[in-house]
């Protein structure tokens, strides 16, 4: 894919919709209005009206970000992240066509502070029966020497980092306890370059709370 001029932002984020369903067994978005135009315009006297939406929905929806308190009850929440964290990281894509990604996708790489994005292409099965099923995930042993690199953030195009198959999950576990963030269910990294690009994954800074959607994107 041809890359138009430098400076141009790549949206990495899938659209989130009326009953969209992001993860099996979990509730899709309701999507409604709060407020609508029409009842609005009674309130005022110079033709003004307004719409106030509404969204009810899991964390988990859409392309998310996962904190240390996702996996962990004394770990950080999202309103206890520093942005320094989030945006205007320096990005690096790694692409794999295994299913379990394992270690030596990531050797030799001077990881320490970026954002480590792994594009597998299972985007292209969204919302359809297969993107839960058999997905690319990150192994134990992968997970155990990005810890050992120290990136800030690792992000996949797949249903889960981990081995949805298996009733562990490693990779959260591991990455969580070491501070790095996770962005899953992301999309277009086809559009990336391998370097040469900034990465921002900002969610709002809510407390309480590990798991937001986030406007991943990145600048070349």
């Amino acid at each position: 894919m041809a890359h138009e001029e430098e400076g141009r932002f790549v949206d990495l984020s899938h659209v989130i919709e009326h009953g969209m369903v992001t993860y099996k067994g979990l509730p899709a978005p309701h999507i409604c209005d709060y407020w609508t135009r029409e009842g609005s315009a009674a309130h005022y006297d110079d033709g003004s009206s307004f719409q106030i939406g509404r969204i009810d929905m899991v964390a988990n929806t859409g392309t998310y970000l996962d904190a240390p308190f996702h996996r962990y009850a004394d770990g950080a929440d999202l309103a206890a992240l520093e942005l320094g964290r989030l945006a205007g990281l320096e990005g690096i894509l790694l692409s794999s066509d295994e299913k379990a990604i394992g270690p030596e996708l990531f050797h030799g790489l001077d990881l320490a502070g970026k954002a480590v994005l792994v594009r597998t292409g299972w985007d292209r099965h969204w919302r359809t029966e297969a993107y839960s099923e058999a997905h690319p995930f990150l192994t134990e042993a992968a997970a155990r020497l990005l810890v050992e690199r120290g990136p800030a953030i690792v992000g996949i195009d797949s249903y889960n980092i981990d081995d949805t198959s298996a009733r562990a999950r490693p990779v959260h576990t591991l990455l969580l306890g070491a501070g790095i963030l996770i962005c899953e269910h992301m999309t277009n990294l086809a559009a990336l370059p391998p370097s040469g690009f900034r990465f921002t994954a900002v969610p709002p800074k809510v407390a309480g709370m590990g798991t937001f959607p986030v406007r991943a994107f990145a600048q070349l």
